[in-house]
């Protein structure tokens, strides 16, 4: 799903994620297109009369497993796909692809995959899962062509799994962040790294690049039910980190000192999650408004923003996916300027299948957890170019 959505930048992803409008001019005439894998929607899903977005699609064959990948990006427009141990590159819009990642500096073999680009350093980050034990982390600060590693790069607590790494802004409230300002020389931004163990989420904050994870532990008392699972870390320019548990009630776990210390905010109460959970994703836009997505108890993609830097969050849920999606599940998000949000998901419009027998014999639900091998997901991207409005678009082509 990463790979599709950031392939798009080469043709659509630039001008609808920044407020350059060149190209975007509604036309004073809206134009109907008959299409059913084209969808308009407003925050009910529902259609509305408006013109779509005209969306170009690239596809590029990694040639490599896509086991659990992570895609990222760097100033110089080389693409990286990490999936299992290793590390691809494409620095043609994807159209070649080389294997970079060093024999020796990173790991051979993996548990779990991770990788990261950071957008402020352009360092370029391979995290493997080493059993249940340790993870291995090497980077690179050339585009891949040399590597630097740490075959025990986890923090201070054995047993880690569901690995996650981002960077972030330095800020300027608490000890973390007083201790970062003395050693941007070493590394311009916080690295942070969160797992899941047995029963919660324990979350690092490294102050020479990701070498090291000495700073922190687990994130006592906050949501961290069902395991500790939870999705990716997000930080914004602003220096707020976010992470997204999977629990019953859609929340957000937040950090304003760089990891020190971490608050907790609920959304979604009227919408829900399903039952086996999935955990949602967060994106942060240019100006640090934040965009939390996830799988609503009725299989639809919803949303909930922050223009406080997670402070607050709205209430009333708005559904991202048309109404004619019945079943969701793995929903990524990203953000340009204000108000400019990519999602991508895999859905099912198999209504037929609703009722019928799922891989356990009980009435499916849209449920894909429990989907079987009759209902269809494909792939939907959706664009939104208003989202923090009182009546947001969506603009979905499946």
């Amino acid at each position: 799903i990463g790979l599709v959505i950031l392939l798009l930048s080469s043709t659509i992803l630039y001008t609808v994620m920044s407020s350059d409008k060149g190209g975007l001019e509604a036309d004073s005439e809206i134009i109907t297109v008959d299409d059913p894998t084209v969808f308009v929607t407003d925050s009910s899903g529902m259609p509305v009369d408006e013109t779509p977005l005209d969306m170009d699609f690239i596809f590029s064959d990694v040639g490599e497993t896509g086991k659990e990948p992570s895609i990222g990006i760097t100033s110089s427009g080389c693409i990286f796909f990490i999936a299992m141990e290793k590390v691809m590159r494409s620095c043609d819009h994807g159209e070649a692809w080389q294997e970079t990642q060093d024999p020796v500096q990173c790991s051979p073999t993996t548990s779990d995959p991770y990788g990261w680009v950071d957008p402020i350093t352009d360092r370029i980050f391979n995290v493997q899962m080493i059993g249940l034990e340790t993870s291995w982390i090497c980077w690179s600060d050339d585009d891949g062509e040399s590597w630097l590693g740490n075959p025990h790069d986890s923090g201070t607590t054995p047993i880690n799994d569901h690995i996650k790494l981002a960077s972030g802004p330095w800020t300027n409230t608490g000890p973390y962040a007083a201790i970062g300002s003395l050693t941007t020389n070493l590394y311009e931004t916080a690295v942070y790294y969160c797992y899941n163990k047995l029963v919660g989420i324990f979350c690092f904050t490294s102050f020479d690049g990701g070498a090291t994870f000495e700073t922190g532990g687990q994130v006592i008392g906050l949501a961290t039910t069902n395991g500790g699972l939870h999705g990716a870390i997000t930080a914004a320019p602003d220096g707020t980190v976010y992470l997204p548990p999977r629990v019953s009630t859609p929340t957000i776990i937040f950090s304003k000192d760089n990891g020190y210390s971490w608050e907790e905010r609920y959304m979604g109460e009227d919408v829900g999650t399903p039952s086996i959970r999935k955990n949602g994703e967060v994106a942060t836009d240019t100006e640090s408004n934040a965009y939390n997505i996830w799988v609503g108890s009725d299989q639809g993609v919803y949303m909930s923003t922050s223009i406080d830097s997670g402070e607050t969050w709205e209430q009333t849920s708005v559904r991202v996916s048309p109404i004619e999606v019945i079943s969701a599940t793995f929903p990524h998000t990203s953000a340009g300027d204000p108000g400019r949000i990519a999602i991508t998901y895999l859905g099912s419009e198999n209504a037929s299948a609703l009722g019928q027998p799922d891989i356990d014999g009980n009435p499916w639900d849209g449920n894909a957890h429990y989907a079987t091998t009759n209902v269809s997901h494909h792939l939907y991207v959706t664009y939104s170019l208003n989202a923090l409005d009182e009546n947001p678009i969506f603009h979905t082509q499946k």
